[in-house]
């Protein structure tokens, strides 16, 4: 038991850390359980790595919480209005890929394996890359959200369909299609951030869901794992999310391009490895 708390601990400070860096949390998880091999059943453990991921969106909510709070009696009419306004494009936004989430979640499971993570790992990777050099000298247009049209939320949101596929990164795919369409570093992590809360309440809420429906059931033991992970993911969330702000203050993405092409190798070694001796 003391043993599984560890690894659940370990797990929630690896999703909590990674959700919000552009570095694939999802591809993280897999690595790390591979590597650890939380002793619960199958079922419980692809529930936990989805799951795990409300507590890192709580962090969101509590961090954002006035900013996101249309009914806060701090603002004025304009600013609630300019609150309306961004939650009608986070909800437009996130349309597309909970559409497709439902209709293609059993599909996506199996996609859960290293050779496809270390792939997208790698050529996300190339991707920041050749975005920050383009960069280098360009002006963001788009600095805020009230300044965002309603059809560029929307290509973003479409965005977070290709961030399904393990080891892609839902961050990394809506700031790179964020900043591709003009919009600054702070102002795409900062949306990227948004547009977690309704995709990953809802991931959540669909894997639970199906998780009983196919005659499933919590053990005392696997409630617990589950609790504790997600408030380890919440603490580090807030830490992560601070820091990556900070960070790309004075920043730009290129370190996580290059991080992302070293753990794709890594990956795609240690999956290599792994498969000729199984």
């Amino acid at each position: 038991m003391i043993i599984e708390m560890l690894k659940v601990l370990l797990l929630g400070i690896v999703e909590g850390f990674t959700e919000w860096l552009p570095i694939s949390s999802t591809g993280h998880m897999i690595l790390v359980d591979d590597l650890i091999r939380l002793n619960v059943s199958a079922p419980f453990r692809e529930l936990f790595m989805v799951v795990i991921q409300l507590g890192a969106i709580l962090a969101v909510c509590v961090i954002y919480f006035h900013r996101l709070n249309p009914f806060s009696p701090k603002k004025t009419k304009k600013q609630k209005g300019l609150t309306i306004q961004l939650w009608i494009k986070i909800i437009c936004a996130c349309v597309p890929a909970a559409i497709v989430g439902v209709f293609l979640d059993e599909i996506l499971d199996q996609l859960m394996n290293g050779f496809v993570v270390a792939s997208m790992l790698l050529l996300y990777g190339v991707f920041f890359l050749l975005l920050e050099k383009r960069n280098e000298d360009a002006e963001f247009p788009i600095d805020r959200i009230s300044r965002m049209p309603l059809s560029t939320a929307m290509l973003i949101g479409c965005s977070q369909i290709l961030a399904m596929i393990p080891g892609t990164s839902r961050s990394g795919a809506t700031i790179l299609c964020a900043m591709l369409l003009g919009c600054s570093r702070e102002l795409s992590a900062e949306f990227s951030f948004f547009l977690g809360i309704p995709i990953m309440f809802g991931a959540s809420g669909l894997k639970i869901l199906k998780f009983f429906l196919k005659g499933n059931m919590f053990t005392g033991a696997e409630f617990l794992y589950l609790v504790v992970g997600m408030a380890v993911a919440f603490i580090v969330s807030v830490l992560s999310i601070r820091f990556l702000m900070r960070y790309i203050k004075n920043h730009d993405f290129r370190f996580f391009g290059y991080y992302r092409i070293v753990l794709g190798v890594i990956v795609l070694v240690y999956s290599g490895i792994t498969a000729l001796i199984a």
